[in-house]
């Protein structure tokens, strides 16, 4: 069967392999659909989450598909359930995150199946759009790091997947005046469609004065700044870390999702003087679920707007790598299970 894996910086291929030898604790997933991310471009570009590594990495961690096999000792999960892949923690092991396994394959090993690897989907949702659960968990990671309530007034900048599964899911706990930043019209769209109030393209419009228009104005001892209570930071832009703590209210809070490779000068004092908050945010809620819940609420089908073939891999990575107009970019392994 086919399976794609990063051979060294840069080096990307889809191989020729086994199909998979399970245990007794184990199971298979026949996947149907596999999202790609930014996550994927680094892991590619450097040769592995940390580097190249003595062994070639599986890539694939955005899975749903069909169970298709269980060992003697699973119970929690039965042949034909339509099911979302957890890819895993340092405790239990990853996939698709330097492990030995990748979901941009046909049939994916899931060792320790019983240990809260594999969740139920929805009658009502798609499996190619349950594949969105694990990005839709990350943005909602980062808006649980936000610490925001209904109200506070949150911008998010940056509306790729994870901006926009972020701005989901503040418009899903009651937030009305999300304001979305990107510099892509297909994006904003895209935001606006989840339900943010506003979209902004930052090079044609003044961010700032957009969110004081719609958050209304703050006191500081400079000048008054947006209300906005908090940001959440998809971008990747390093300047906007900077132009947040520049231009944020006393007492906003930062948080970071994006990756962010290099130094980034940072003005302490204003941090200091507005008693700013900034978190990181990688990964999941507590629950993982949750994300799937969400799923069930609401239409993501949108989000989808470009499929490939696994065969057609390299188009796929092109596609991300290339396009700033894509939403979610899916590898589609199986249609017939969609």
């Amino acid at each position: 069967m086919l399976q794609v894996k990063v051979h060294g910086p840069g080096d990307v291929r889809v191989d020729d392999v086994p199909e998979p030898d399970p245990g007794p604790d184990d199971a298979i997933v026949r996947v149907a659909a596999c999202g790609i991310c930014g996550t994927d471009l680094s892991y590619i570009a450097m040769g592995g989450p940390g580097g190249p590594s003595p062994e070639p990495l599986c890539l694939g961690h955005e899975i749903a598909g069909t169970v298709d096999w269980v060992g003697t000792n699973v119970e929690r999960v039965r042949t034909g359930d339509r099911v979302v892949v957890f890819p895993g923690n340092d405790e239990l092991g990853r996939i698709g995150n330097g492990a030995p396994q990748g979901g941009l394959t046909p049939l994916l090993l899931v060792t320790q199946a019983d240990r809260d690897r594999l969740y139920p989907v929805p009658a009502q949702v798609p499996l190619d759009v349950a594949a969105f659960a694990e990005p839709l968990a990350v943005g909602m990671h980062a808006v649980d790091q936000a610490d925001t309530r209904p109200g506070d007034g949150t911008c998010v900048i940056g509306c790729g997947p994870i901006g926009l599964a972020a701005v989901a899911t503040l418009v899903d706990r009651g937030h009305d005046d999300v304001v979305a930043v990107d510099l892509s019209g297909t994006r904003r769209d895209l935001a606006v469609g989840l339900g943010a109030r506003v979209a902004v393209d930052p090079t044609t419009s003044d961010l700032w004065s957009v969110l004081a228009d719609t958050h209304g104005t703050a006191p500081f001892m400079f000048g008054p700044t947006p209300a906005t209570g908090a940001f959440i930071e998809a971008s990747g832009a390093d300047r906007v870390l900077g132009d947040v703590i520049d231009h944020a209210r006393v007492g906003a809070t930062l948080s970071v999702v994006a990756l962010h490779y290099n130094a980034v000068p940072t003005s302490y004092l204003m941090l200091l003087m507005k008693e700013l908050t900034i978190r990181g945010s990688i990964e999941y809620p507590p629950r993982f679920e949750d994300a799937i819940d969400l799923l069930g609420r609401h239409d993501f089908s949108t989000l989808l707007t470009h499929r490939f073939a696994l065969e057609h891999f390299d188009d796929a990575l092109a596609t991300l790598n290339g396009s700033k107009d894509c939403g979610k970019v899916l590898v589609s392994i199986d249609p017939t299970q969609e």
